[in-house]
């Protein structure tokens, strides 16, 4: 076996190499509270990692009489391992004599699948308006600023999907490209009919910033802080699930406009 170290540096959000791995500091539920971990009875030396700032995950069982922790810092995802006598840890990447990575699939089984899951439900609990019809069957979740150009085209390029009721679109609005655009996006939040009001901005109407309940410029202030949490830096930025080939549910997410190939992944299927 080889132990290197440090680990490569990845970064990611949500799944696969298109994602860009952002973790999300927003994913702090995920991370085993100081009482669990004092209940779990964690070996002194990962105790200490996590007393330093490393967040410990999961655990889960490695070669060689290593045991592993699914771990992750300041935006990075790590690999622990305690060595047999229980006294010492190495943060890196395990490799057999073949030079085959044993630690990427643990991480990707033990650290990004529960903070994807994590992160779809983070995404389902923002504040968002639903564009389509309620029961279709392809759910995407996009940030929406009212002064995005970009986002403008995503809402003309699934039109043809929504409107054959094959997916809903739900916007979750964010204030981040220019000096109204908050007020913009609470305007929107705030109007008797949200989707008549989104749709009827798409269309060309303008939409006139007015003073909300403070309320509602929280809820445009939470999107903000999920949007940065998740270490997104483009709008829109749209993300959906997938079924992977051994039928688990994964997410995968699109920063800015998609190309063609990408739009019709993203919806699911060909144009309708």
């Amino acid at each position: 076996m080889i132990m290197t170290s440090p680990l490569t540096k990845t970064r990611y959000f949500l799944h696969s190499p298109g994602l860009g791995r952002t973790l999300c500091a927003g994913l702090a539920a995920l991370v085993i509270s100081p009482a669990a971990l004092a209940e779990r009875s964690l070996p002194a030396p990962v105790q200490a990692l996590s007393e330093r700032g490393i967040d410990i995950h999961k655990r889960f069982d490695a070669p060689g009489g290593l045991v592993g922790f699914g771990a992750s810092t300041r935006g990075e995802e790590m690999a622990v391992y305690l060595t047999p006598d229980g006294n010492h840890v190495v943060i890196g990447t395990l490799m057999d004599a073949n030079g085959n990575d044993l630690t990427e699939p643990r991480l990707d089984r033990y650290v990004r699948a529960p903070l994807e899951a994590k992160t779809w439900a983070l995404l389902e609990d923002s504040h968002w308006i639903q564009d389509g019809d309620t029961d279709a069957p392809r759910v995407i979740y996009t940030f929406t600023d009212p002064n995005c150009p970009y986002c403008q085209q995503l809402w003309e390029a699934s039109r043809p999907w929504v409107e054959a009721g094959r997916v809903q679109m739900r916007h979750i609005m964010i204030g981040i490209l220019a000096a109204d655009s908050p007020a913009k996006a609470a305007t929107l939040l705030a109007a008797d009919d949200p989707a008549g009001a989104l749709s009827a901005q798409k269309q060309g109407q303008t939409v006139t910033p007015s003073a909300q309940p403070r309320a509602v410029e929280e809820k445009v202030y939470a999107n903000n802080q999920l949007f940065e949490s998740l270490g997104l830096y483009a709008t829109p930025t749209s993300a959906y699930r997938y079924q992977t080939e051994d039928g688990s549910t994964r997410i995968e997410r699109v920063q800015g406009m998609p190309a063609d190939d990408q739009l019709i992944k993203m919806m699911g299927s060909e144009k309708p």
